[in-house]
This record gives C-alpha cells, structure tokens and sequence, in this order.
C-alpha cells in the first residue's frame, strides 16, 4: 500500500527489514524467517500486491519473491492469482493475497453487550456472535460467555490461530489482567489466562480504543499515515488510542491513551473513575440519547436520529459537548501533533453534526503549527473496528513469525 499523506506518511521501510546475509544478519533460516514476515505483514497490511510490488518493497529480486510466495501458500498463508494483462510488454506478475483460510477471534466485551468474531487474515469479519445484558457482566460471566462463543465458531470456518480481547479499561499488557475496567466494575481480574487455559488457544487482551486506532491506522482513515490519534464514545464513556511515528503509544505498562480522562471543564460532574470535569464526564452518550428520547437499547438509532433532529434542545446539547470535545482533541493535538484525529462511536455523530465547527474550534484552541493539516474524521472501520484490532493483536506472533497453519477444532 502506498503512503496518500506525504512527508511522515507510513512506507515500506516502516516494516520488517527483508535484507540481510552473511554472519551478521544471523543464520540462514532466521533471515529467511525475517523475509517471509517481511512480506506477509506488508500483504497483512496493504492488501493483495503483485509479485513486482513486493520486489520493489522489500528490495528482494523476483527469484527470491517467488520463493517466499511459495513458502507462505504452502503455509496456508497466502494464495496467488493470474493478474488480468494490464497493457504493459511481458507476462503479467500473480498477485499475492493473503489467506482465506486462516482466522483469528476477536473478544470486545460491553457494559451492555458481549461480541465475539471470526475475522480474516485479510480483517473481514466472518461470524459475529451477541450477547447482550440486563445487567453489568462480571468478568466471570464474560468468560464463560466467551468460551462458548469461542466453541461455536471453531471447526466452522478458517484455521484459528488465537484469541484476541479488547476490553474497555486499563490492561496490564504482560499478562492480561484487567486492572480497571471502572464502567464494567472490574478491578484487578485476570482475564487473559483463563480464557486461554478455557479454549486451548493463545490469547492477548489490550485496551479497546488502542486496538482501534492500530486498526485505523493500518486498514481505516489513518492509512498511509504513522501519526493518528482516535477516540472512540460508547457504553463505557470515551476511550483512546494513539500511533506515533508508526509504533502504538504504549506507555511503561500499556495504560497509555487514557484521553477520555482529560479535564476540559470546572464542573464537579465526575467521570467512571471518579474524576471531576474530564471529557467523559462532559461528553456523554447517556445524555445525547435522553434528549433525543431514546432508551439506551436503542443506541444503534442516535446517529441517524441525531442528525435528523435540529431543535434548540438538541442543538444546544450537542454545542456544549462538541465544545468540550474540542478541548480535549485540541489538548492531544498539542501534545501528539497527529496526521489524523479519528472518531468512532457517538462522538462519529457528534462530528456529523457540526463537521465545521468542531473543526473550527479544536483550531482555536491549539497551537498553530501542530494543528496544521490535521484531517478530523470518521472511523471509517465503523462496528467492525474493535473487532478487527482486537484480531490484529491475535495475528501479531504469526505476522512476526509465519509457521504454517493447521485446521482448527
């Protein structure tokens, strides 16, 4: 995939090195494994390329392509196709895709609702499975929820090769507990390891929101970009996630990315955690659904009901939250000097609202020259997003190390 963004945007340099021979660059089979990963994340991440593509992106003659291409389809990492002739003087090159028939599961669990998926090596999502609650889940009830999901999507459909979780709330990276999941009331709750001794598969569970914006980053608005901020609005209040200068924004433990917790206002409201006038205390959903009057089951309708309602009432709800909104971007424009301000969730609608005003306003309260040719979009990942970066980080081992794929189940 070719950067769109110009200076700063991500190339093919940003990946894994495909050179290297000798003594120093190890033995023979170790740059060889560096090669095929090489190629199979540039497919994982910028789609189906030709033989010539990958070539020219990791500096590699075809010979050495064509080998690699064939050590991954005899993986089952990858297929080729005959390209259609494109004009051009001498046999077309095959293009390169990567497997079908190779899978990982995405866990995203809700106050309000339990997904699990089966989703592509390419980042489709085959299967979704729903479970929603009346009440707040324990982590316990989540876990023998996930587990049966997880049955009844192995041995139906592609090689599965992990599990991957985002979890709205703080993730100790190392060993996937669960440290404070304040709207799901969860405190210090291993989650990780359970669900892996539960379904014999690997599991990584990460933070929501930064699963989202490597997902953005690499298949959304964000692509060709390597500095992208998003924050996502839903049933567990504002959660983000930033990648800077291609890598994700991690921090000592993976707690990084806390933006909803920025303080935008002097009010007392406080947010999940118990922190007065922060973005997610200030900018809710709750509120945009009651003065749009619906129930909070029926959340899948405020996009379309809220920018079909242009009444003072609404008007003047949606002004005040697009303000402190502003604010808090304007803060992470200042701090991060992103390429691209993603929005997903209700604060999507939000921006759809008033596009030109929020605008207009993070501008007037951030720095000059960070705030330039700073894009504030829509995810363009939608309901899939969350999914998709939750099985990013299920893929992460293969990509860094293809080994062949087996039938599941």
């Amino acid at each position: 995939m070719s950067g769109r963004r110009g200076e700063g945007g991500r190339q093919a340099a940003g990946h894994p090195s495909a050179s290297g021979s000798g003594p120093s660059a190890g033995t023979a089979q170790s740059v060889r494994n560096a090669n095929l990963s090489a190629v199979l994340t540039l497919l994982f991440r910028g789609g189906p390329q030709s033989r010539a593509a990958l070539a020219r992106a990791t500096g590699r003659n075809r010979s050495t392509i064509a080998s690699l291409v064939g050590d991954l389809v005899a993986m089952g990492l990858a297929s080729e196709d005959e390209a259609a002739p494109d004009g051009q003087v001498g046999r077309p090159s095959p293009v390169v895709s990567v497997s079908g028939e190779v899978a990982a599961i995405a866990v995203n669990p809700e106050i309000d609702e339990l997904r699990v998926a089966l989703v592509g090596l390419d980042g489709s999502v085959l299967r979704l499975l729903r479970r929603r609650y009346d009440t707040i889940p324990t982590a316990g009830e989540v876990l023998d929820a996930t587990t049966v999901a997880v049955a009844a999507l192995r041995g139906e459909g592609p090689a599965c090769v992990g599990i991957g979780c985002a979890v709205p709330g703080q993730v100790r990276s190392a060993d996937g507990v669960v440290r404070n999941a304040p709207h799901l009331r969860w405190i210090d709750e291993p989650f990780g390891q359970p669900l892996a001794e539960a379904t014999g598969l690997p599991v990584r569970v990460a933070n929501d929101a930064s699963l989202g914006a490597i997902a953005e980053q690499c298949f959304g608005a964000g692509r060709g970009a390597s500095n992208v901020l998003y924050l996502n609005g839903g049933a567990s209040g504002i959660g983000g996630g930033a990648v800077v200068a291609g890598r994700p924004l991690a921090g000592a433990h993976g707690y990084a990315g806390e933006f909803g917790h920025i303080r935008v206002s002097s009010a007392e409201a406080g947010d999940s955690a118990g922190i007065a006038g922060t973005l997610e205390a200030m900018v809710t959903r709750a509120e945009l659904l009651a003065v749009l009057g619906l129930a909070p089951a029926d959340a899948d309708r405020l996009h379309e009901a809220l920018l079909a309602d242009r009444t003072p009432a609404v008007r003047a709800v949606v002004e005040r939250q697009l303000g402190h909104l502003a604010t808090g971007l304007a803060a992470a424009v200042n701090v991060l000097n992103p390429q691209v301000v993603a929005l997903g969730g209700f604060l999507a609608s939000l921006l759809a609202y008033d596009p030109d005003g929020l605008r207009q306003a993070v501008a007037g309260s951030s720095l000059r020259p960070s705030d330039e040719d700073v894009e504030i979009t829509a995810s363009e990942l939608g309901w899939r997003l969350l999914l998709i970066g939750a099985a990013m980080t299920a893929f992460e081992p293969l990509l860094a190390n293809p080994a062949p794929v087996g039938r599941d189940g």
